[in-house]
């Protein structure tokens, strides 16, 4: 099977060497985003609420560039550096996905990339 890579100027560029997400056959791997603005390449400022919904925003560009929704997303992985923060995500989480809702998990981390809160991948099925 062929690869290919998806890239989105609406998505933070990355900041290592990865890709935004890769497609193989209908499967689409999302790497990690944070809640970089993508215009600034800075953190945006605010609370949990903001950070997720910024890397959420970032995803979905991402999925836009790969010609899915996130009704195709089949799983969501989230990382926390404070699992106090857990529902918070779920609430954000709930604005972006319906049921059927993709299967995930959330780990709590030790530190994440720039400071950042949270972090998010995903992995989607095209078709």
């Amino acid at each position: 099977m062929s690869r290919s890579i998806i890239h989105s100027d609406q998505a933070p560029k990355a900041i290592g060497p990865y890709s935004q997400a890769v497609r193989i056959g209908d499967t689409i791997y999302f790497s990690g985003q944070t809640p970089l603005d993508p215009a600034t390449g800075a953190l945006v400022e605010g609370d949990i609420a903001a950070q997720a919904r910024r890397v959420f925003e970032n995803l979905k560009a991402v999925a836009t560039a790969a010609g899915v929704g996130f009704e195709q997303v089949v799983r969501v992985g989230i990382y926390l550096t404070d699992l106090s923060n857990f529902a918070a995500v779920n609430a954000v989480m709930a604005d972006y996905f319906r049921e059927p809702y993709p299967a995930r998990s959330t780990i709590e981390v030790k530190g994440l990339p720039r400071a950042s809160q949270v972090e998010i991948d995903m992995i989607a099925v095209a078709g």
